[in-house]
């Protein structure tokens, strides 16, 4: 696999970012991949390394030896097929995944890891360009039908494995557009909805059926689904946003981070502007919370015209190196300055919010005080570091709990286990109720957009062998 010793002569190469300056002018995806010859190269860094921990550290399997040497060889429509053997959406994953492969590389021991993340978006992007992506209908339909309520990566994962073996498929979106929070929450300028439009069509010519705007239990029933499907997929997410109940935070101007970033996102497919209450132009934002979500809120106020950034995390800074608690192959705790912080911003961390203050009904600012880890869980307050920051906007990134679908879930008596996640057989993903099934972030907590791909991958196999009493 790729070059013999190519790891030791061929330094790893990032991909190549559009200047800030350029970028924050847009709202076009910010990251650029290079030319082909390097591409070539970064693949020959691939090692025969006996145990490929780069598949095991990733949720999918992915064969990622083989496309590296796919695209080290010059043989591209090779590279294609080993990496659409595992992962029905590598465009996405190349371009938003973390990747736990390279955390695992085999390279990354004592060395930058090999750049798998690229290599897979090239991969996928030269498959568009060639034509590959050519929808592969069921040869015959199998006369079963089912049901997806949710068309995020799960559902729309499940929805494509399902239909190209003969089952039709329906998937209940209760948004007006397909994609969960790929379309309406991850920002433009790391995700292009083209991308997910294209899937979309490739999957409608693949004979899936979409209905957006329709809420299970309001226009159509629990009742209906179980009576006109033979079987039932929940893939419905985590999007009930944490709050942070604190004095004040009923003050306006302090929104949740996935309503500011829905705001931009539903702006731009009209080409219109984003409404004045989450626009941060000239106004001094604070992001309470970091993780992707409170990146994300960072580039878009950025592009906004923020007077000011700040990033709060409660979290103490992480170390800039793999710390030894976080051993390879593990995923290591680190200190990670994404693109968003790059293009401006003050982070903070050991930070907590104690409550907003305002006036006239608008907050104005936060008071907030330093904390440390308790050795009996949580964070304890560090006595004299309380201060205040100014702030006009404050978005709340805190991650996400379940939503408010409980009540037709308990209509159709689906046990959850101690997280409110819907419980599933790890190998199948069936709930208690025979002919029921779920996957994503309903299943399994918020989690990686390549957790949702594969959970939605094995629900599929699952119903399958449901439905025909066998699968491949």
């Amino acid at each position: 696999m790729g070059k013999v010793g190519g790891f030791l002569e061929l330094e790893a190469v990032a991909a190549n970012k559009r200047p800030v300056a350029e970028r924050l002018g847009d709202w076009q995806e910010f990251e650029t991949l290079p030319n082909e010859a390097t591409l070539a190269e970064q693949g020959a860094r691939c090692i025969d390394c006996g145990i490929p921990f780069c598949n095991t550290g990733c949720p999918l399997g992915n064969l990622i030896p083989d496309w590296n040497d796919g695209v080290y060889r010059g043989d591209w429509r090779a590279a294609w097929e080993s990496l659409e053997a595992t992962n029905n959406f590598p465009e996405i994953t190349g371009r938003i995944c973390p990747a736990p492969c390279e955390a695992a590389c085999v390279v990354a021991i004592d060395d930058d890891a090999v750049t798998i993340k690229n290599l897979e978006r090239a991969v996928a992007d030269r498959a568009a360009e060639e034509g590959w992506l050519a929808p592969q209908p069921a040869s015959r339909p199998t006369g079963k039908t089912v049901a997806i309520v949710g068309s995020g990566p799960a559902g729309l994962a499940a929805a494509q494995q399902l239909a190209r073996v003969g089952h039709a498929v329906t998937v209940f979106e209760r948004d007006d557009r397909v994609g969960g929070l790929l379309t309406h929450g991850i920002p433009d300028f790391k995700l292009d909805k083209t991308l997910v439009e294209r899937r979309e069509a490739q999957l409608r010519a693949e004979g899936v059926s979409f209905r957006v705007g329709v809420e299970v239990g309001r226009e159509i029933s629990v009742a209906t689904l179980q009576s006109d499907f033979d079987a039932l997929l929940i893939a419905t997410g985590a999007r009930n946003p944490r709050d942070l109940v604190v004095p004040g935070r009923e003050l306006g101007g302090i929104h949740f981070a996935m309503d500011y970033l829905t705001a931009q996102n539903r702006a731009n497919a009209a080409h219109s502007r984003v409404p004045g209450r989450y626009c941060a132009k000239e106004r001094r934002v604070v992001v309470v919370g970091g993780g992707d979500t409170g990146s994300d809120c960072v580039g878009t106020a950025r592009r906004q015209g923020a007077e000011s950034v700040i990033n709060l995390e409660i979290v103490p800074e992480p170390p800039a190196e793999r710390d030894a608690s976080t051993p390879w192959p593990h995923w290591p705790l680190l200190l990670r300055t994404s693109s968003s912080h790059e293009e401006g911003c003050e982070r903070l961390f050991a930070m907590s919010t104690e409550r907003f203050v305002g006036a006239a009904g608008q907050v104005e600012r936060l008071c907030c005080v330093g904390v440390e880890p308790d050795p009996g869980g949580g964070f304890r307050r560090i006595a004299g570091s309380e201060h205040e920051i100014e702030a006009d906007l404050v978005l709340l990134a805190l991650g996400f709990g379940h939503d408010s679908e409980a009540g037709w879930l308990g209509e159709l008596g689906v046990a959850l286990d101690g997280r409110g996640n819907v419980a599933v057989d790890a190998a199948t993903m069936a709930t208690n109720i025979p002919g029921v099934f779920a996957a994503g972030d309903r299943q399994r907590g918020q989690s990686l957009v390549v957790w949702a791909i594969a959970d939605g991958r094995r629900a599929a196999a699952g119903i399958d062998a449901h439905l025909m009493g066998e699968t491949t």
